[in-house]
């Protein structure tokens, strides 16, 4: 009677145990997403979403950015896009769609070992600028490219 009740004892708590670990991963993912900007992400312009993420930083215009993504694209749904920085230590890249319904697309935090590239697929409402925002050295720079869309993908 002891050693099924300790057999028992064992299985509930290993049972548990896993569960709790398996629960744990879970909210990992959500615990991340829960310290996003939510502001700049639904912001309805461009304007908003950079005032809101960037706030009371100035944004310095540059050529060191390169945005590789084809001057016109059929399916506005998937738009393949490359971000290639000249600047060194760039700890993050944001992409921005002036005309998107929350223009404000993505933010990728780089650890200090990672070069500044990223490649990633998009949605683009209708024609319009892909704007991409880099930190680099404690400043903000900035590149355009305007992109033609045949058919739009955000609708």
């Amino acid at each position: 009677m002891v050693n099924s009740t300790r057999r028992f004892f064992l299985k509930a708590l290993i049972a548990g145990s896993t569960l709790l670990v398996g629960l744990g991963g879970l909210l990992k993912p959500l615990i991340a997403f829960a310290e996003r900007n939510k502001e700049a992400f639904s912001a309805k312009t461009e304007a908003e979403a950079i005032a809101e993420f960037f706030t009371n930083q100035d944004i310095i215009p540059s050529d060191a950015i390169k945005i590789g993504v084809h001057d016109l694209v059929e399916n506005g749904a998937v738009v393949p896009v490359e971000i290639n920085t000249g600047f060194p230590e760039a700890s993050s890249i944001t992409i921005l769609v002036e005309k998107n319904p929350n223009p404000l697309i993505a933010n990728f935090d780089l650890s200090p070992e990672c070069s500044g590239f990223i490649a990633t697929r998009i949605k683009m409402a209708e024609s319009s600028d892909i704007i991409v925002v880099v930190r680099s050295q404690k400043k903000l720079f900035s590149a355009r490219k305007f992109v033609e869309v045949i058919e739009g993908g955000c609708g």
